[in-house]
């Protein structure tokens, strides 16, 4: 099976991976974990949980985009949250709705939401990354 790696314009260039990964054939669409970063690499939202989470849904909209998907497509989503607790749900969901709101779609694939002690840099808040299947 072909892969086909790219870094979508508007997403910032990771040295060590690519933002999407296409794979032909049945044409699943895997997206990198999406932070809150802006297209120049810099962080929207600093110690704002929904500001981030508006961010991340918005950058995976994007690398999808650049796959021919949407989150119509999406069969899977995962988010990573750092020290998760059940009362920052309301903050979570509250990006998750600017988020749909901009993209005029809610994204209603299975999720997992993950806690988690870290990311990559103290920064970020949140990560989340799509799975998708493109006819």
């Amino acid at each position: 099976m072909a892969i086909t790696l790219i870094n979508p314009e508007g997403l910032p260039e990771i040295d060590v991976y690519r933002q999407v990964a296409i794979a032909s054939g049945s044409r699943m669409v895997f997206t990198a974990g999406q932070v809150a970063w802006d297209a120049d690499g810099v962080t929207v939202g600093a110690g704002d949980l929904a500001a981030q989470v508006e961010q991340c849904y918005l950058n995976v909209a994007t690398a999808l985009a650049a796959a021919g998907a949407t989150f119509a497509d999406a069969v899977k989503l995962t988010a990573y949250v750092v020290d998760w607790t059940p009362d920052k749900m309301e903050r979570f969901m509250e990006g998750v709705t600017r988020a749909a709101q901009k993209l005029g779609a809610a994204p209603a694939a299975p999720a997992t939401l993950v806690g988690v002690q870290a990311l990559d840099i103290p920064d970020h808040l949140v990560e989340i990354e799509a799975v998708a299947v493109v006819e």
